[in-house]
């Protein structure tokens, strides 16, 4: 059905990027109003895409009067659809947590930090709509560069992790970008529908095979998927504590949902699973990067890049979720990969409050919230019980679904896997408990005021509320993903 929606989805965020610098040249003050305005109408205009992609099935925009596959074209399907709801809503809550943190890191920054996270979310929201190979890697790109600058920001220890960033990001962009050459020189087109119709008579073309390689290499870079993570620890590490929450929530789900767009809407689940066995082989790297991920957390004295190698174990979970071959497990790494948005949301906010309200940095440090953060460490205990898969948090509910899927396809790897992650996962967040509640706080060196600012507090508490409630209504998200999301050939 043809429908302007998609072009709004994309429209919104670019277009306050825009105004923002203009309105913060009058009055830095009005930055925000405009940035979190976008995002609340973002998140309605989401919101409605789904239901309507839901109801009447997919939404498309043609650009310029040209059909596909000659044009351009956006969609909003069932999978687009949740990932664009997911995106806008959690990175509205980030942007509101980001207030009081960017005031004390970025204080001469804000034009540059709003606008940037704005262009960034259109990026990701362009990703996702996209229905031709191409505009996903401009927008991949568009969004990789914003990321870049955001990392880097304040200088230092940020600016060299994000160089390193820009590196492997670009080696992982050129091979997408070299990927696509190859299918577009097999096929003739670029556009994801077209494609498909054509390439079950050409998966014996070297030019399909190689171009797939590149492609899968290219991503797996960019969602940083062991042994490719090399970007990611530091990154997320040296990052200001007002992005990492934007950053680690959403932007390595983006590629990830551009591998699944490719491998079962364009190639099919029978070519990646049989003819061109990729689900098998990215099934035993997703295990191992799980499992590598969990046990490299355990060893981590600073609290952030704990989380960021959880990051990189909690992506093999999602990649052996949808290589498991079955509708429950490719729900299930779905259902997970929502679930991770908002726990890694959640944590990396406690991290940024816990820098913000009383300087700790390190997993030992963290003793310090227990005397004047109950709020924050409330949100941190419900979001590492997620972590481990406690119910009836999220976390317990999406590997759940994963563990069936992976009994329904025999693949007792895959349970083991994840069974072994989720006791890793409970380790070295026992060990991060056991500092907080096991020792006496450190006196400060400074006063402190008992709580976080407003915004953070707020911002902790919907997203803590958001675990427990997508936990708790995991059946209805789950019956949307079986009727509206699984693609053909399970």
């Amino acid at each position: 059905m043809t429908s302007s929606l998609p072009g709004f989805l994309f429209a919104i965020p670019f277009f306050a990027a825009i105004a923002i610098p203009v309105a913060g040249f009058t009055n830095q003050k009005l930055c925000r109003p405009v940035a979190l305005g976008a995002l609340v109408l973002l998140s309605i205009v989401s919101v409605i895409g789904l239901s309507e992609a839901v109801s009447h099935g997919p939404l498309s925009h043609e650009f310029g009067g040209w059909a596909p596959p000659i044009g351009i074209e956006w969609v909003i399907d069932g999978l687009s659809g949740i990932l664009m709801v997911a995106i806008s809503i959690v990175s509205l809550i980030a942007l509101v947590q980001a207030g009081p943190l960017v005031k004390k890191e970025l204080s001469g920054r804000l034009i540059p930090f709003y606008s940037l996270s704005l262009l960034l979310i259109a990026a990701l929201g362009g990703m996702v709509l996209a229905g031709d190979l191409f505009n996903l890697f401009v927008f991949l790109e568009i969004g990789s560069l914003a990321s870049y600058v955001l990392v880097g920001v304040t200088g230092g220890r940020s600016l060299l992790s994000a160089f390193r960033y820009l590196i492997l990001g670009t080696i992982g962009a050129s091979l997408y970008l070299l990927g696509v050459g190859y299918f577009y020189a097999a096929t003739g087109t670029l556009n994801m529908v077209d494609m498909a119709q054509q390439l079950p008579g050409l998966l014996d073309s070297r030019a399909i095979l190689t171009g797939l390689l590149f492609i899968v290499l290219g991503l797996s870079i960019k969602m940083g998927l062991f042994p490719l993570h090399g970007w990611l620890p530091d990154a997320y590490t040296y990052a200001p504590n007002s992005t990492t929450p934007l950053l680690a929530s959403v932007v390595t789900k983006v590629p990830l949902y551009a591998f699944v767009r490719i491998a079962f809407w364009v190639f099919g689940m029978d070519a990646v699973s049989v003819q061109i066995p990729v689900l098998v082989v990215l099934g035993w790297i997703g295990a191992v990067a799980a499992i590598v991920g969990a046990y490299l957390a355990i060893w981590q004295e600073n609290f952030k890049r704990m989380l960021a190698y959880s990051s990189v174990s909690s992506m093999g979970l999602f990649v052996l979720g949808f290589s498991l071959g079955t509708e429950t497990g490719f729900a299930g790494g779905l259902f997970y990969v929502l679930a991770d948005t908002l726990m890694k949301a959640a944590l990396f906010g406690v991290a940024g409050a816990a820098v913000y309200q009383c300087g700790a940095n390190t997993v030992a440090d963290l003793v310090r919230l227990r005397r004047n953060m109950p709020w924050v460490s409330a949100a941190l205990l419900v979001s590492a019980l997620s972590m481990v898969g406690i119910p009836p948090t999220a976390g317990f509910f999406g590997k759940w679904y994963l563990v069936v899927g992976a009994l329904e396809a025999e693949k007792y790897f895959a349970v083991a896997t994840i069974l072994v992650t989720s006791m890793l996962t409970a380790l070295y967040f026992f060990r991060m408990f056991q500092h907080m509640w096991a020792e006496e706080p450190r006196p400060l060196t400074e006063p402190r005021v008992l709580e976080t600012p407003f915004p953070i507090r707020m911002s902790l508490g919907i997203l803590t509320f958001g675990i427990m409630a997508l936990g708790l209504g995991s059946d209805f998200v789950v019956g949307l993903i079986f009727e509206s999301v699984i693609p053909e050939g399970f």
